[in-house]
């Protein structure tokens, strides 16, 4: 049986993140354990590809922190290794004179985090993309886009080049603690280790409690749809088109991004999944679907926000209605412009209260880190992070 300094369970961009900081940065032995057959499968295969600048996240948080760090040494990671940048910026406007005042808040968070961002009228946004109309708006130009399954398959590549070991179709099914730290038990055979770290991402809640943590939270799914836009109506769009996002919530709207390879996206919407992999509407998974509806912080969100939720449904139902919401944007834009193009599921932690945690959330035990809440900025802040769980992991083998 193999013994590691450290077992990191789940191979998404942050797993990995962290295996080649444990690894080139720090010399310990790690193992990161997947259970699907290839890396990156979920989150980080699944999203926008967009590196955020960091101006929607409260001054002082983790994610203003590591977003704003972490996102400029991703470029500079991508430019290093030949990984393709696309540096179009972003113009985030206020279609109506009710959102300036959040306009305004998203300009003092982007001066506190250090994010420099340029104010817009309506001809400064037209300027930028002719075809978006709003009363006022921002240029953010330090965002960017990339690849973000190429961006993690470098990482594993370099990890595995600096000693990290990665196993792939090995899925933990217990965790028992030993003499020596860490027992982890699949069907591929067990494996020891001193410190566990946790990256499950859709499944970090119950990997914390398989290893006797109660995480006070419980991740619940929900299903971000994108539309493509059709490529003879690609001249609508320039770069990355963003509204002024509701701070009530962490999704941020249903925007417009040029992707890395040419391809402009609309979405995402936020729906109940009714699987923890729930990327088709026709997915279902009975203990994930009873597991969310039993889950009392879920009733006590949708008791607050049930007009919100009710409507991000009729989105997903009626593609009429998700095109009057990208109207707002792009007031051009017909159903006959969007085809059906994929999905993602974002992992979200939610507290009994029904309280969105908008913040990273990093909880350690004495053998053990489990990242309990990582969704979006993290593929950007993923270097930033890796190496913050690393410097946590180091203290802990010191002991």
């Amino acid at each position: 049986m193999a013994g590691y300094d450290v077992a990191i369970i789940g191979g998404g961009i942050v797993g990995v993140a962290t295996a080649l900081a444990l690894s080139r940065d720090h010399g310990f032995d790690v193992v990161v354990l997947e259970k699907e057959s290839a890396l990156g499968r979920h989150q980080t295969g699944r999203n926008s590809g967009v590196v955020h600048a960091g101006l929607y996240y409260a001054p002082g948080t983790l994610k203003a922190k590591l977003c704003v760090e972490g996102g400029r040494r991703l470029v500079a990671f991508c430019d290093e290794h030949g990984i393709p940048v696309g540096r179009s910026g972003k113009v985030v406007v206020a279609t109506e004179p009710a959102q300036l005042p959040a306009l305004a808040e998203l300009e003092r968070r982007s001066a506190a985090n250090g994010v420099p961002t340029e104010r817009l009228d309506a001809a400064g946004i037209a300027a930028r993309e002719p075809q978006v109309t709003g009363v006022a708006g921002m240029w953010v130009r330090e965002t960017s886009v990339v690849d973000f399954s190429v961006v993690a398959a470098k990482y594993a590549e370099l990890a595995t080049a600096a000693g990290a070991e990665i196993r792939t179709g090995f899925e933990v099914t217990a965790v028992a603690a030993t003499p020596r730290g860490h027992r982890l038990e699949s069907l591929a055979g067990p494996v020891e280790a001193k410190i566990v770290i946790n990256c499950g991402g859709l499944y970090v809640d119950r990997i914390a409690k398989m290893m006797g943590l109660d995480p006070g939270l419980q991740i619940v799914p929900f299903r971000g749809e994108y539309y493509g836009l059709r490529p003879e109506r690609d001249h609508l769009v320039n770069g990355l088109i963003y509204p002024v996002p509701d701070a009530r919530f962490p999704f941020l709207g249903v925007h417009f991004t040029r992707d890395v390879y040419g391809r402009v996206e609309v979405g995402p919407n936020a729906v109940l999944a009714t699987a923890r992999e729930g990327y088709r509407r026709t997915n279902f998974n009975l203990r994930d679907l009873t597991e969310s509806l039993r889950y009392r912080g879920l009733w006590a969100l949708a008791r607050e926000y049930w007009r919100t939720g009710t409507a991000e449904m009729w989105r997903s139902i009626v593609k009429r209605s998700f095109v009057k919401d990208a109207n707002r944007l792009i007031p051009a834009l017909t159903v006959d412009d969007l085809a059906e193009y994929r999905a993602g599921i974002r992992a979200q932690a939610i507290r009994p209260d029904g309280s969105m945690l908008h913040d990273f959330a990093i909880e350690e035990t004495d053998s053990a880190v489990h990242v309990l809440n990582a969704p979006s900025p993290a593929a950007t802040a993923s270097l930033a992070i890796g190496e913050h769980i690393a410097r946590i992991a180091k203290g802990k083998l010191a002991r």
